[in-house]
């Protein structure tokens, strides 16, 4: 195996820990929002996503015969649990918790983008087409989230200021 298909498939077992950890931190950061239905049905919607771009991601990896990192998985998954834990000790959590996601789209951006590039060099068409499928879905959420945080945060602050309200979630 030369240098660019090994890289290939580290980097694909680090986009299914990746996605894996983004299926998580989106469930649980939906499951808590009660106040914002149009951020909490947004990140529900891509975390569907983002379970198929998983199953999507460990296809290639098991069509170049090798399997994903459980090390990895596992990793990514606690990170996402603790951060989605970090969100009960804020007052502002769906503020966080939208440039979080924001910050973590682009990320996964960066990642297929690289993705991409690293398949056409190693002649894998297949996993370049799959990149292809899920870059778009990632852009389009990193731009709803681009899109929203203002009015997001607006929600927050007025919800903040009023009385016996809850804004943090």
């Amino acid at each position: 195996m030369n240098d660019v298909q090994a890289n290939l498939l580290d980097w694909l077992r680090d986009a299914h820990a990746m996605e894996k950890q983004a299926e998580t931190m989106l469930t649980k950061t939906a499951e808590r929002l009660e106040n914002y239905p149009q951020l909490r049905a947004k990140l529900q919607a891509h975390c569907e996503e983002t379970r198929q771009q998983a199953i999507m991601i460990r296809e290639c990896l098991d069509r170049l015969g090798d399997d994903s990192s459980t090390m990895k998985d596992m990793a990514a998954k606690a990170m996402a649990t603790a951060q989605g834990l970090s969100g009960m000790f804020v007052s502002d959590e769906v503020v966080k918790a939208t440039m979080a996601s924001y910050t973590f789209e682009h990320m996964e951006i960066a990642s297929y983008k690289s993705l991409i590039v690293a398949a056409e060099l190693a002649g894998d068409t297949e996993t370049k087409r799959v990149c292809e499928i899920i870059l778009p879905q990632e852009e389009a959420m990193a731009q709803w989230l681009s899109d929203h945080l203002a009015e997001i945060t607006r929600q927050f602050l007025a919800r903040d200021a009023a009385p016996d309200t809850t804004a943090k979630h």
